[in-house]
């Protein structure tokens, strides 16, 4: 019975492990400042520090959000992830599964999760799958290229 228990969980990790892996490739300091940036992302989303978030991006930066436009330049990018005043997001959380460093550009794949609160005061959770393409710029890691959509 015993190894019957440890060959199903060694059988569910072999599984699943691969979608939960991590795998970063390039320096250590470079990886560990775009980790940091993308933690600072997301406090300053939850802080509803739009300056500040705006700021992650190159001066050139676009995000491709779902169902629209693509979307260029710090200001039209800070417009587009300010919230309107009754809304929150008490939680949100970047996942990253592969970081990968080439040269003064990176790419960044994984998943975020998050929670809205609603002016009635209701919970929905979120989460999805993204894309980012980071640019070394005066010594600091931004967003060049920022694409995402949800998934279920």
């Amino acid at each position: 019975m015993y190894y019957k228990k440890v060959l199903i969980s060694l059988s569910l990790f072999l599984i699943y492990a691969p979608v939960f892996a991590q795998t970063y490739s390039g320096n250590k300091e470079d990886i560990n400042k775009i980790l940091a940036n993308i933690e600072e992302f997301s406090t300053h989303y939850m802080n509803e520090n739009y300056d500040k978030l705006a700021a992650a991006y190159t001066l050139d930066g676009k995000i491709l959000p779902p169902g629209t436009n693509i979307i260029e330049g710090r200001e039209a990018i800070k417009k587009r992830w300010t919230l309107p005043e009754d809304v929150d997001i008490p939680h949100h959380e970047i996942n990253p599964i592969e970081i990968k460093i080439v040269g003064n550009h990176a790419y960044d794949v994984g998943y975020y999760e998050g929670k809205s609160k609603r002016p009635d005061g209701s919970i929905s959770d979120f989460k999805g799958k993204y894309v980012i393409v980071w640019k070394k710029t005066d010594g600091d890691w931004k967003i060049y290229l920022d694409i995402w959509n949800g998934i279920e």
